[in-house]
C-alpha cells in the first residue's frame, strides 16, 4: 500500500484524510529543526501508543507500548540521533518525549525519514502522530484520532508513504 500525501490531504484507497503536516511545507529536508515535511517516498516504522488511553486498534505491522521513559533522539550529535531512547535520569542529549500529557503521542508512527544510517542534523522525529486542531506541525504528518485508526486498518510492514 502506498499512502499518498499532496498538501494537506493524504489518500488512502477510497478515503481522503485531512492532516496537518510541518510549518515550513512539504520540500526537500534542509536541516534538523527547519520544520519541513520532507519531500520523497519512505517506509513506515511499527506503532507506538498509550495502552492507558487507546485500548482497543485493529492494525497489521508490530507495535509496542510507550513507556514513561521512551524518548526519541533528535540531536544531531548523539549516536542515538533519530533513533527510539530509554532516557535516564541525566541525559546530555536532546529528544522528543514519547510519554506526553497532552495527546498528540497517543499513538504515533515513525516515518522512515534520515533513518538507516543518519545523516547528522538532516531531520529526525518524523512521525504521524494525533492532532485536534489541525495546527501547523513541526514536520510530522498529524491526523485526528478516527482517521488515525483508518490509517492502521490499511497499512503493513512493506506500506509507504508518498509525500509530494
Amino acid at each position: 500500500m502506498i499512502i499518498k500525501l499532496n498538501k494537506k490531504i493524504i489518500s488512502l484507497g477510497q478515503f481522503k484524510l485531512k492532516c496537518s503536516i510541518g510549518k515550513g511545507g512539504i520540500k526537500k529536508k534542509i536541516r534538523e529543526g527547519d520544520k519541513i515535511t520532507p519531500k520523497g517516498t519512505y517506509y513506515l516504522s511499527d506503532l507506538y501508543y498509550r495502552p492507558e488511553r487507546i485500548k482497543k486498534f485493529k492494525t497489521r505491522i508490530k507495535w509496542k507500548k510507550i513507556k514513561k521513559n521512551m524518548g526519541w533522539c533528535d540531536d544531531p550529535n548523539s549516536k542515538d540521533y533519530n533513533r527510539l531512547i530509554y532516557v535516564k535520569k541525566k541525559h546530555n542529549y536532546s529528544f522528543e518525549k514519547l510519554f506526553r500529557k497532552d495527546r498528540k503521542y497517543d499513538l504515533i508512527i515513525p516515518i522512515k525519514y534520515n533513518f538507516n544510517k543518519p545523516l547528522k542534523d538532516k531531520g529526525s522525529a518524523i512521525f504521524f502522530h494525533l492532532t485536534e486542531d489541525f495546527k501547523p506541525t513541526n514536520g510530522c504528518i498529524a491526523l485526528e484520532k478516527k482517521d488515525f485508526f483508518i490509517l492502521l486498518k490499511f497499512i503493513d510492514k512493506y506500506s509507504k508513504i508518498k509525500i509530494f
